[in-house]
């Protein structure tokens, strides 16, 4: 099932945002579009793991939503595995 991280679908990620940071990795291969809204959600994870002690974990992202993720330059700040 391919789910849209996106502007427009913030309504149904953002109740389980304290939930998704809590886990050790976040698997992405079911994304299928990420805009901007969507890689500011991937931050807001990172960082409300990090405020835990923790490292969120992004695995399994599509080509599409990798290169987005490379060239907002966020692949150096978020935790991104193949």
């Amino acid at each position: 099932m391919a789910h849209d991280l996106t502007f427009a679908h913030m309504r149904q990620w953002l109740p389980q945002a304290d939930a998704l940071a809590q886990r050790e990795t976040f698997d992405l291969a079911d994304i299928d579009r990420l805009d901007s809204a969507g890689a500011a959600f991937l931050l807001e994870l990172t960082r409300r793991a990090s405020r835990h002690g923790r490292t969120l974990r992004l695995i399994n992202a599509p080509p599409q939503v990798r290169g987005l993720l490379e060239s907002l330059q966020l692949d150096g700040v978020l935790k991104l595995e193949a």
